[in-house]
């Protein structure tokens, strides 16, 4: 139901001790981000968007509001958005006793799923897993990611990990990376390669186990129809011969399940083939499931006005309107997530969280970037997450942003349009500088002719694209000269760069996009989010059902961490983006095809 009408009464002002408190943010785990998924049907439907930013009829007593003090900036520790000042008036709305009617599903609010739990510690004996080649040139640290197991390299592993260590190339760092760590191991105090290396020695305190090399010829047998030079039927080998040596209780050697470890599919199938327990490696992925990603938004349940919050403050400061509400919804709020009421017959609502304090939390209403007034560069909103996108990309307070979505959902046009907007308008960034990962759909091209910006243009035909349709709407009647000079003072704005040349850059005042950003490992992001100088505001966009680097999935994508790391962090924001508006025929090929 909608707000009751202002009380006649002036209200009370909030103690100067209360507006001071120290503010934090809640860190919390992973949920289902199924909510905007069920409320699209409702989405779709023809609702108005209407935002509750209207000043001066709704105040209270027509008491003038004041614009809140800009935040300051805090690298030691991020705080969230503070209070409004204290000469801002607050108006205290208590909600009536209403008959509360029949709960029912479609009504109750959505469960959140429960965070992921800490793996427990098996209390039986160890495991003894056999790491494939591929898992040490995958990840380098995964020595030390099996807790109190044990771990077992066979020879034909070394002799593959020498192999690969020349180059320049991720693997080849990673290889040469493992073998530092192995060289570390042995050369520890103590070490005893016969008895096992103990994986704690070099600091990782997590590592309970003991690291065995294969030092002895194993007797193993397995099928004709297996050639026997190849490197993964020895590896098959040598588990086939752990297993049956610890198939059994010895004196001073008690039973223990054999496990291998393998990124490589058709090793897994093999080994299960001949008997064998294998698995994949599971401890660089952020996430199990793809559906447990954070999406940014959470939809309001239908009862919310009258049983969520037992009693809502709200007040105005310039065009925004501020609401502090409590209940059993704020433990599952984060940081700059996106909160909305949609209801037949009622007033939507579309706010962000602002500030998250003991028991309570404070919303701040958005801005409507649908209508043509909000137009930036011309674009307008024209779906309930684009214009929560739209107001995450044009606040300068958000310093890093993450979109996700299908092919079509506006991503690349709402970045560049901001983007454009911040540096030529506003001045707030000095240029826009553009980059992706360049991993092909099909077969390379190969080598390519000129500079570096020349060599990207290629990659950057959705750039290209995009450019075309800003420039076009903001032409006007300029005429072909009027738009070919906008067309070149757009371009000399916007820096064409390559990922390869970015490690020891510094950005300052700039507006970076990083497109087809799920194509990265978590190493990789790190990499370019930390280029980040005084000033900068990164976007990384990228669909995460279209992931074309080997090895990587949904759970494991550089995206998918970015989006679980930082979110809740008081200067970054994240939204899903759930429907198409590229054109009905892209629509409708992202939902059948």
């Amino acid at each position: 139901m909608p707000l009751p009408p202002a009380p006649t009464k002036r209200a009370a002002l909030l103690s100067p001790d209360a507006l001071d408190a120290p503010a934090r943010s809640s860190h919390r785990g992973s949920r289902r981000s199924g909510d905007s998924r069920a409320d699209e049907a409702a989405a779709r439907s023809p609702q108005p968007l209407e935002l509750f930013d209207s000043v001066g009829a709704e105040s209270a007593g027509g008491a003038t509001a004041v614009r809140p003090a800009r935040r300051t900036r805090s690298k030691a520790t991020p705080a969230p958005v503070s209070a409004p000042a204290p000469q801002a008036l607050i108006q205290v709305e208590t909600k009536a006793p209403v008959a509360e009617p029949a709960a029912t599903p479609a009504a109750a609010a959505t469960p959140q799923a429960p965070a992921r739990a800490k793996r427990s510690k098996s209390s039986g004996p160890a495991k003894l897993f056999v790491l494939d080649t591929n898992v040490l040139l995958h990840d380098p640290m995964c020595l030390f990611r099996f807790e109190e197991h044990d771990i077992f390299l066979p020879m034909i592993v070394l002799e593959e990990l020498d192999g690969h260590k020349k180059g320049t190339t991720e693997v080849a760092r990673n290889g040469r990376q493992t073998s530092r760590t192995l060289d570390a191991l042995a050369a520890a105090q103590d070490a005893d390669i016969d008895k096992g290396l103990k994986l704690d020695t070099t600091g990782h305190r997590e590592a309970g186990g003991r690291l065995f090399f294969q030092t002895a010829p194993l007797d193993y047998s397995l099928p004709m129809s297996l050639p026997q030079g190849k490197a993964d039927n020895q590896i098959l080998g040598v588990v086939h011969a752990l297993r049956d040596e610890y198939a059994k209780d010895r004196p001073g050697q008690p039973r223990r399940e054999v496990v291998l470890v393998s990124k490589d599919i058709n090793m897994r199938v093999k080994a299960r083939a001949l008997g064998l327990a294998a698995d994949d490696y599971q401890n660089d992925k952020t996430l199990e499931d793809g559906d447990l990603l954070y999406a940014g938004s959470l939809a309001l349940p239908a009862d919310f006005w009258t049983r969520q919050s037992k009693t809502v403050e709200s007040w105005q400061s310039g065009s925004s309107t501020f609401y502090r509400i409590s209940g059993p919804l704020v433990p599952n709020l984060y940081i700059n997530q996106f909160v909305y009421f949609e209801a037949p017959g009622e007033p939507s609502m579309y706010a962000r969280v602002t500030e998250i304090r003991d028991k309570t939390a404070v919303l701040k209403t958005l801005k409507d970037y649908s209508s043509g007034k909000n137009a930036v560069w011309g674009v307008n909103t024209r779906n309930r997450e684009q214009n929560f996108a739209m107001n995450l990309l044009m606040d300068p307070e958000i310093d890093f942003v993450t979109l996700t979505g299908t092919a079509g959902t506006g991503k690349t046009l709402m970045a560049l349009a901001s983007g454009l907007t911040q540096v030529l308008d506003d001045r707030r960034y000095t240029e826009i500088i553009m980059t992706r990962a360049t991993v092909s759909v099909g077969e390379d091209i190969g080598f390519l002719p000129g500079t570096e910006e020349e060599k990207m243009g290629p990659w950057m035909g959705a750039l290209d694209d995009n450019l075309e349709f800003l420039a076009k709407g903001d032409g006007g009647g300029a005429g072909e000269w009027g738009r070919a000079a906008t067309n070149e003072l757009i371009r000399s704005r916007i820096k064409v760069k390559s990922m390869n040349f970015m490690r020891g850059r510094t950005f300052l005042n700039k507006y970076v996009i990083i497109d087809e950003a799920q194509n990265l490992t978590p190493k990789q992001m790190k990499t370019l989010i930390t280029r980040a100088g005084p000033g900068t505001k990164i976007i990384c966009m990228g669909n995460l059902a279209q992931i074309d680097t080997p090895y990587l999935t949904e759970g494991s994508s550089g995206l998918t961490f970015a989006v679980d790391k930082f979110k809740g962090w008081p200067h970054g924001g994240h939204i899903t983006l759930a429907r198409g508006e590229r054109s009905r025929l892209a629509d409708f090929a992202s939902d059948v095809l």
